[in-house]
């Protein structure tokens, strides 16, 4: 049992990665110090967050390995959620993602689907959608690739991926093989994201590969040769092993897919060991680039070139290395417009002793390390993992919010302070880019302590405010309630495209309020490979109306005047708002 709580001294000693048996493997650290913390500002956090999971019948347990020990990489990785609404009812679903182990693997380990009954319950549905499945999942993409309306999914796997087409009538069947998405041969899938890259109207498909996995050729911790951290036997990997390679499929616009990895150049990269990967428009010409986390190897930003082919520009850009050129441990997305300027900026986690690394954007798609100037560089306990750029207490300021969690159960029985159970991070934005950590001051939710991977954020109660889904591995997911104090005001957006995709992704929603300026992107994944509610949140503090200008995928643009806060807006490409909805008062 772990001996973490969050009242250990934030002097807490670290130990080093090791040079293990002569070769490299692991995940990267830069084995950095904690910058100092400065004095807290004593203002109030008016957000509080309470896991209520269990009463809302999320009860499945996420299976990733034994409890106690993981043979294989592909055990410890697992896996992302989502939030998203696959009946259309107006209230947001759950998807969450479960592995498995090797050995004696629990026939029940499936990925599970979870209906929203709109009175803070969830229904298991997995079985009757059709969505039953075991294995190794990874990782989750949404959206609705054949314009009927109805949201699709997307999962990676090890070994093979699958694409689940949404029938409209609350089931699902898988069109990979028919859809030419079925690989030939066996792939560590991860990260993976719906992008109309072309413009065409239609959602393409990025995904990311790990590495190159062969269980007969890696070692387990039990067997001579087998990997170490800080002297204990662990498994093995990433580095040390080949690397994945990153695939782009272009969507024909018939419900199949063909692959165009080579012909767009993303073929002629070195993928490196890809995880998380968020399309977004980081250079503001209103074609979406492709930005993909990578562990322990640089992390690669695709550039549109307009064309149908992309450039890798992460070293020009600034943004695939730390601020001092070192590799880090790239895991988790968050995308936001921290400082309110109207460009979207990177927040990417990594493995303990390192900072996250917090990545300003120009507005050209040139990146800055601004992390020890942000205030993040304060925190280096944790393996890091899903993240978000969120305004949780709706003062209009997005605040960043992850979840952390060790990779090597056995390490804590030799070293009980290298915990594997550690609780979540929330830095609270005090404005003008800067954070502070807060430590005890957002509710149970945020201190309890999980070996977590993914997390989603959406307003899964209908009651203006962010919620927060967390898998954790070898317990059931985590739903943290927020419940918001205050009085600040917000706003919802939820787009619908007519020429462009039906899901709207890639979309740029700038809102002007109370003297600020804040953009966000329609995303089809982000965090550790998750999604979140495609409704887009800005809390607007004491403004009292919102002026709202969007971009839409194929590159219209329609402006909203002084709309009334506390309210969600529904926008359909060319018509405006189309419908709104008062939520209950929080």
């Amino acid at each position: 049992m772990a001996l973490f709580t969050r009242r250990t001294a934030l002097s807490l000693f670290t130990l080093p990665i090791v040079d293990l048996h002569g070769q490299i493997q692991g995940m990267a650290s830069r084995g950095v110090k904690a910058a100092p913390r400065g004095k807290p500002s004593g203002l109030p956090f008016q957000a509080r967050f309470t896991d209520v999971a269990r009463q809302a019948g999320l009860k499945e347990i996420v299976v990733a390995g034994h409890t106690d020990h993981a043979d294989y990489i592909v055990e410890v990785m697992t896996g992302g959620a989502a939030f998203f609404d696959y009946d259309n009812d107006g209230w947001l679903d759950i998807l969450v993602l479960c592995g498995s182990r090797f050995g004696d693997p629990p026939p029940n380990a499936s990925n599970r689907l979870y209906k929203n009954n709109r009175d803070g319950t969830f229904t298991d549905v997995t079985e009757k959608a059709g969505l039953f499945r075991t294995g190794f999942a990874q990782g989750v993409t949404i959206g609705d690739y054949n314009n009927d309306g109805f949201e699709d999914i997307f999962i990676t796997y090890y070994p093979h991926n699958v694409l689940y087409r949404n029938n409209g009538d609350g089931t699902f069947t898988d069109v990979t093989k028919d859809a030419g998405l079925l690989n030939s041969a066996p792939r560590f899938g991860s990260g993976c994201a719906f992008v109309d890259y072309d413009r065409d109207g239609h959602l393409d498909l990025f995904v990311s590969n790990y590495v190159t996995f062969d269980m007969k050729t890696i070692p387990r911790p039990t067997d001579a040769g087998a990997c170490n951290y800080l002297g204990v036997p662990v498994n093995c990997g990433p580095r040390g092993l080949p690397y994945g390679h990153h695939s782009l499929y272009r969507n024909n616009g018939d419900g199949t897919f063909t692959d165009v990895t080579a012909k767009s150049g993303i073929g002629k990269v070195d993928g490196g060991f890809g995880l998380t990967v968020v399309a977004a428009d980081f250079d503001n010409d209103g074609w979406p680039d492709i930005y993909v986390a990578c562990d322990s190897t640089p992390s690669l930003l695709f550039h549109n070139n307009h064309d149908g082919t992309f450039t890798e520009q992460g070293l020009d850009c600034g943004a695939a290395l730390s601020e001092d050129g070192m590799e880090q441990a790239g895991m988790g997305l968050g995308i936001g417009d921290f400082n309110l300027d109207g460009h979207l900026d990177i927040v990417k986690t990594h493995f303990k002793d390192d900072t996250p690394a917090v990545y300003m954007n120009d507005g050209k798609g040139n990146f800055r390390d601004v992390t020890i100037r942000s205030g993040l560089g304060v925190e280096t306990r944790f393996v890091n993992w899903g993240v978000g750029v969120v305004d949780l207490d709706n003062d209009g300021n997005p605040d960043i919010f992850s979840v952390t969690g060790n990779i090597y159960p056995e390490v804590e029985k030799k070293f009980p302070l290298v915990a594997h159970k550690t609780p979540r991070v929330l830095f609270r934005n005090l404005g003008k880019g800067q954070f502070e950590e807060l430590i005890g001051a957002a509710g149970p939710g945020v201190e309890a302590a999980h070996s977590s991977r993914g997390c989603a954020f959406g307003d899964f109660d209908n009651d203006g405010d962010m919620d927060i889904l967390i898998v954790n591995q070898n317990e059931p997911p985590s739903l943290l309630r927020n419940d918001v104090s205050g009085g600040h005001h917000w706003i919802k957006v939820k787009l619908a495209g007519v020429k462009s995709n039906r899901s709207a992704i890639g979309a740029r929603v700038t809102v002007r309020y109370g003297g600020n300026v804040q953009a966000q992107e329609v995303l089809s994944q982000s965090s550790y490979l998750s999604v979140s509610d495609t409704r887009l949140h800005f809390g607007l503090g004491a403004a009292k109306t919102a002026d709202i200008e969007i971009r839409w995928p194929m590159g219209q643009v329609e402006k909203l005047t002084a709309v009334a806060p506390d309210q969600l807006i529904y926008v359909t490409e060319g018509s405006g708002i189309t419908r709104t909805q008062k939520f209950r008062q929080a």
